[in-house]
C-alpha cells in the first residue's frame, strides 16, 4: 500500500504539471489573439515556476536507486587529531542540519558522543523525507578541512578529517537478515555532557554484530525498547551499505578500477586559509563561498556528483 501511494503521488505530480503547462499555453494563445500585454508578468512568473518544478522532477529521475526514496541515517565520525577533528565533525553536523532544514527534511539526533573539550566524536542523525538517502549518499566519504586552528595558541594552520556515512533507513527486516545469535546487546545508562546521567534507569542500547564486529549505539529515546528498535534500524542500514560497497568494489575490480577506502582519499576539501574554497575531488565542482557551503548550501555538489554517477553508468553499460 505504501508503494502504491508513492507511485500514485508521482503520477499525480506529473499530471498536475502537464495540466498547468497546457493552461499556460492556452493563456498565451489568448493573450496573443487579444493583443493583451497585461498578462505578461503573470505568464512570466508561471513559466519560471513551471520550469523550476520541471527541473526538480527531472533531476529526481536521476535518483532511481532501489532505496533512493527512503529516509536516511547519516553518521559523522571525527578523524585522528583530537579536539581539532572533533570540532570539524560538529561543523559538518551543523552543515547537514542546515541543509536538511532548507530542503524541508525532518531531523532527529539518535546518538551523539561529545568530545572532551569541544566538538563531537561521533553522531548519528535520522533524516526523514522523500529522497533523503538518494541525495545524502553523495556525501559518503572523508571530508577534509584546512584552517587556522582556533585551539592553537600559535595560530598555525591545521588539517582535519571526518568520515561521513549515509545509509538508507530500512524499516523492515526484508532487505537484510540479522540473526539473534549474531548479536551481543548491552544496556547502560544514557550519559550527557560531562558524564552526567540523563536518567537513573538503564535505557541506552549498544549492539555488536559479531560476524562483522560492527557496533551501534542509541541513547536518544527514554524507552529501552525504542532505543533498541532505532539501533537495529541503524545496524540494518549499515549492513546493507557494507554489502553494497562490496558489490561496487567487485564491479570496479572487474572494470580495472582501483578502489581503496582510507583517510587519504578525501572526497571533498574545505579550505578556509590561506584562501577560501570548497572543492569536490570526484567531480572537480568547486565554490569560492565556503561559508555558504558550511551553512548548508550543498545541492550543487550533490547534483554534480549524482549526475556524473549516472553518466558513468550509461557510458559503462
Amino acid at each position: 500500500m505504501q508503494q502504491l501511494a508513492s507511485r500514485r503521488g508521482e503520477v499525480v505530480t506529473w499530471q498536475t504539471l502537464e495540466r498547468r503547462v497546457k493552461d499556460a499555453l492556452d493563456l498565451i494563445e489568448l493573450a496573443q489573439a487579444e493583443d493583451d500585454a497585461s498578462m505578461g508578468p503573470e505568464l512570466t512568473a508561471e513559466t519560471e515556476a513551471l520550469e523550476k518544478q520541471y527541473d526538480k522532477l527531472e533531476f529526481q529521475l536521476v535518483l532511481s536507486g532501489k532505496h533512493d526514496k527512503e529516509d536516511a541515517l547519516l553518521s559523522i565520525h571525527a578523524g585522528a587529531g583530537g579536539t581539532e577533528s572533533q570540532d570539524w565533525a560538529e561543523m559538518l553536523l551543523r552543515m547537514y542540519l542546515r541543509w536538511a532544514e532548507a530542503d524541508g527534511y525532518k531531523t532527529t539526533i539518535v546518538d551523539r558522543t561529545d568530545g572532551e573539550e569541544a566538538g563531537i566524536k561521533s553522531v548519528t542523525v535520522e533524516i526523514s523525507g522523500d529522497f533523503a538517502y538518494g541525495y545524502l549518499k553523495s556525501e559518503r566519504g572523508v571530508h577534509r578541512l584546512v584552517r587556522i586552528s582556533p585551539f592553537d595558541a600559535s595560530k598555525r594552520r591545521h588539517t582535519s578529517f571526518a568520515l561521513v556515512e549515509a545509509v538508507p533507513d530500512l524499516k523492515s527486516d526484508i532487505e537484510i537478515e540479522i540473526r539473534s545469535e549474531d548479536l551481543e546487546i548491552d544496556v547502560y545508562k544514557s550519559g550527557g555532557a560531562g558524564g552526567q546521567h540523563v536518567q537513573k534507569n538503564s535505557t541506552a542500547i549498544r549492539i555488536r554484530h559479531l560476524p562483522t564486529g560492527m557496533v551501534v549505539t542509541c541513547q536518544n529515546e527514554r524507552s529501552q525498547l525504542q532505543n533498541r528498535e532505532t539501533a537495529m534500524r541503524i545496524l540494518r542500514g549499515r549492513l546493507y551499505d557494507m554489502e553494497l560497497k562490496k558489490q561496487e568494489e567487485e564491479e570496479a575490480r572487474l572494470k580495472g578500477q582501483h578502489v581503496e577506502a582510507g583517510w587519504g582519499n578525501q572526497i571533498r576539501s574545505y579550505v578556509l586559509h590561506p584562501y577560501k574554497l570548497v572543492k569536490d575531488h570526484r567531480t572537480n565542482h568547486e565554490v569560492g563561498n565556503a561559508e555558504a557551503v558550511l551553512d548548508g548550501r550543498l545541492d550543487d555538489f550533490m547534483e554534480a556528483y549524482l549526475r556524473q554517477t549516472i553518466g558513468e553508468t550509461i557510458v559503462t553499460a
